[in-house]
């Protein structure tokens, strides 16, 4: 686990000896532990690496036998020894016990279908030095960052786009067009980021660039083979094995493991079943003193049923604000969502103890969690009773109409899927209130119209499914794996989430909807609590999503942490973007309890202190 960085030699670029040194020293915190380079006429690699496995001989980057290619490799691959097997039966010869040396020599073997052959989490690069060719790859879910630069004849990829501050012909530009999408879906939804020329890889894609033209493209697609003819009892056992193959494979280091645990059933599962073949197990939890907000009661009280030690921490308010500036620039991009606070808390404290800890990450978005797809559901079953034109009608006549139960439902049963997607209108609503706060007006797309395209790839899945799968394309990649990477990486520590293999996604995407999210029962991941109530306790089993409470909302209401924002709302930064009276209308209005504002306020914060460390600070 590490952190890599490369560019294409050109002749503005000086010494990249130099310049590569310099962008791996800016991720320095994804690899304490070791750092080397290569360069010849074409390219340049650096490499920051955590030592996780092989731990004296898997230096990256590596080189094949001959010296024609060379890879740097950000992740785990899980199945790499039966991978070596084959390949050292084929005539391969290895010079290290690692994973990535598999990759390069299944890249050698099979070209890029070595990507279907890989069990794990990824973001790799390989130079073959006679073809002058650049590949790289990212895993299926997008677990791991891989980021690019391309402009003119520059172009450059990295773990992290902070390293490429580091280079001399990076343009370090703000897209302001980006900004409504921001501040609709708390991130940028799809390739591009919020700094100009700057893409994310998504997951599932590769890509091969020689002189000068890159291409892009998807080696995997997420497809659902529904099974509807079998019982709840089988997907539960099915369940059972897979997961129980995955954690085991999770474990594979040659360092001690531990795991993140909170009050819900994911992590507890994935904690239950390590602890089975493991003694000792190290599980870490986290919370505040606010106990109305804390999980650590819950966590603690399981911890101690199933006999495994539990190490918690808790986060006062002064801490929270005082670690926004450093969280916003280890996040690369600005990312609102509060619970990667204490998530970076959590994992500040796991690293005094480990180097890797499993997580419950990617259970929800595979299996049904969230109750919006129970919401999806109700939807579904409207939409197959009501036609069409009567849908549509009914909703023209309640959308005219006084408030009255059910007037909500009406009127969003007549808009199609991707119009319903909450995530789209996350924290804002309405485009033209969105507007209001900006200092110019920016011509943007209706937020729906950028999860559009992810709902027309599946248009025969039922609602659930279809939310499930946009989510598994937009919020589970660009927010919940990301501040995942970046809060622990930011420690030094290596987060591995076993819900999200590739043998539980496929095992998910033939489930029935009833199993998954049932909105008969109003059950979230009705399989997969009911194989996890095999393993833990009922009302562990059973436990309503908390998704990470943070008491945020209430310290906007103390003049400590309101004087805090406010003076933020009235920086010059601020003022650059954004109509200063309008932000701390909603400031105020919250702190006197006239609005709750918390998700705004916080949205727009947490930009002005992101560019505050990108464009004035770095």
């Amino acid at each position: 686990m590490c952190g890599f960085v490369g560019f294409l030699n050109t002749p503005e670029v000086g010494s990249p000896e130099n310049v590569v040194r310099a962008m791996a020293d800016r991720i320095i915190h994804r690899g304490p532990d070791d750092a080397d380079y290569y360069v010849d006429e074409g390219i340049s690699l650096g490499f920051r690496r955590l030592s996780i496995i092989d731990l004296e001989g898997g230096r990256q980057p590596i080189l094949n036998e001959d010296g024609t290619k060379v890879l740097v490799f950000n992740g785990e691959i899980y199945n790499f020894q039966s991978l070596r097997e084959d390949l050292l039966k084929k005539g391969h010869v290895f010079k290290t016990r690692t994973d990535s040396e598999t990759i390069l020599h299944g890249y050698e073997e099979y070209g890029k279908e070595i990507l279907q052959k890989l069990r794990g989490m990824f973001a790799f690069v390989i130079w073959d030095k006679e073809k002058k060719e650049l590949f790289g790859a990212r895993d299926i879910f997008g677990i791991k960052p891989f980021y690019y630069y391309k402009n003119g004849n520059q172009f450059f990829v990295g773990s992290e786009i902070k390293s490429f501050l580091s280079h001399p012909c990076f343009v370090k530009e703000l897209d302001e067009e980006k900004i409504p999408e921001y501040l609709s879906y708390e991130y940028i939804p799809y390739e591009s980021t919020i700094f100009k020329n700057v893409y994310k890889l998504p997951g599932a894609h590769c890509f091969t660039y020689k002189d000068g033209k890159l291409t892009v493209e998807r080696y995997y697609r997420i497809q659902y083979k529904i099974e509807e003819d079998k019982p709840l009892e089988y997907w539960e056992e099915q369940i059972q094995k897979e997961f129980e193959e995955s954690v085991a494979m999770h474990q594979i280091a040659d360092v001690e493991v531990g795991c993140f645990l909170s009050s819900g059933v994911d992590s507890s599962y994935v904690v239950r079943e390590i602890s089975k073949g493991t003694e000792k197990v190290k599980t870490f939890s986290v919370g505040y003193t606010e106990e109305k907000y804390s999980e650590l009661p819950y966590a603690q009280k399981f911890s101690q049923t199933i006999g495994v030690e539990n190490i918690s921490n808790k986060v006062s308010a002064d801490e929270f604000f005082d670690a926004v500036p450093e969280i916003q620039y280890m996040l690369d991009e600005p990312l609102p969502n509060p619970s990667e606070i204490p998530l970076y808390f959590l994992a500040q404290n796991a690293r005094k103890y480990v180097k890797v800890v499993l997580s419950g990450e990617g259970a929800d978005e595979l299996f049904g969690g969230y109750p919006m797809y129970l919401q999806g559901g109700h939807f579904a079953q409207y939409t197959r009773k009501v036609p069409r034109p009567v849908r549509k009608l009914a909703g023209a006549v309640a959308k005219r109409l006084p408030a009255f139960k059910g007037k909500h439902f009406i009127v969003r049963g007549a808009m199609e899927p991707y119009q319903r997607f909450m995530r789209a209108n996350y924290v804002f609503t309405d485009p033209k209130e969105r507007q209001k706060y900006l200092k110019r007006p920016i011509t943007s797309k209706l937020p729906e119209e950028y999860s559009k395209r992810y709902f027309d790839e599946v248009p025969q899945l039922d609602e659930p499914t279809q939310l499930q799968y946009v989510d598994m394309h937009t919020w589970m990649i660009y927010d919940i794996l990301l501040k995942a990477d970046r809060m622990s990486m930011a420690n030094s520590l290596e987060l591995r989430v076993p819900f999200l293999d590739k043998k539980m996604l496929e095992l998910s995407c033939r489930i029935p909807s009833r199993y998954r999210a049932d909105c008969q029962s109003e059950t979230t991941k009705r399989a997969l609590r009911a194989a996890a109530l095999k393993q833990l306790p009922e009302e562990t089993a059973k436990m309503k999503k908390l998704g990470f409470p943070v008491p945020l909302s209430d310290w906007l209401m103390e003049d400590k942490y309101y004087n805090k924002v406010k003076a933020a709302f009235t920086s010059d930064i601020a003022e650059k973007f954004f109509v200063t009276s309008e932000l701390m209308k909603l400031l105020d209005d919250h702190k006197e309890g006239k609005a709750k504002n918390m998700q705004k306020i916080w949205s727009f914060y947490s930009f002005i202190v992101w560019y505050e460390q990108f464009f004035v600070k770095n």
